[in-house]
């Protein structure tokens, strides 16, 4: 299902084994489409076909961004990139994911059978690895690119983990927050009291919609900082 908000376009893709969905988002910025995550590899059909309904054709994606290395959200990023010609930015501290396909690298947890598990769910092979080419931290700027945005360090569902904040309040999470049910933060952390820590820096800024990984985008007031658990 996809649906248009203000420019957004949220693509939601089926994930492996009916394990539930995932979206990417892809924003017009009037200059050109950036792709917040691209979902998995098993999907890549059905992303292709939602990217080109909205008419970004090759030429028209000026970037793609990655929340965090888990392979539900890069596994066709080393595709796009070859067919689209657009660049890959990600957070150095996930980036071992892309290049060694291991979705468990720079994480506390993940023994050697998980490791291989995850390879095989989300058919993440060589062909699928990737090395990024624009290491996003902490404000920087996405301007360059057609989109004012401003990548957010979110670190706790990986350590790499990054959110794009746009001027409108429109905040790119990744996997920090969840929506299948209810706004949550989401249940698989990697480090939960660095989650919390995440949690509390975006109560600075001034955010109205936030668009998850999973589940439907909501508006920030929805969420409550005082029971995030």
């Amino acid at each position: 299902m996809e649906k248009t908000i203000q420019g957004i376009k949220t693509i939601s893709l089926p994930m492996p084994l009916k394990l539930g969905r995932v979206n990417c988002y892809l924003v017009d910025s009037g200059q050109g489409f950036v792709l917040i995550d691209t979902g998995g590899a098993n999907a890549r059909r059905e992303l292709e076909a939602a990217l080109v309904e909205a008419g970004c054709k090759p030429g028209d994606l000026r970037l793609i961004v990655i929340t965090h290395g888990d392979f539900d959200h890069i596994g066709s990023a080393a595709f796009l990139r070859g067919k689209y010609a657009a660049p890959i930015a990600m957070h150095p501290d996930d980036a071992g994911m892309a290049e060694k396909g291991d979705m468990f690298w720079n994480r506390k947890t993940g023994s050697r059978f998980f490791r291989l598990l995850a390879r095989l769910l989300f058919r993440f092979g060589k062909e699928n690895r990737f090395q990024v080419d624009i290491p996003l931290t902490d404000g920087y700027r996405l301007s360059d690119y057609g989109l004012e945005a401003t990548v957010l360090s979110i670190p706790g569902h990986s350590k790499g983990s990054i959110g794009v904040l746009c001027p409108a309040g429109d905040l790119f999470c990744g996997d920090l927050f969840d929506n299948t049910k209810t706004p949550v933060l989401n249940a698989i952390m990697d480090e939960l009291e660095t989650a919390h820590a995440s949690v509390a820096k975006l109560s600075r800024f001034t955010i109205r919609t936030v668009y998850p990984g999973h589940g439907r985008p909501f508006p920030m007031e929805d969420y409550s900082f005082a029971n995030q658990v």
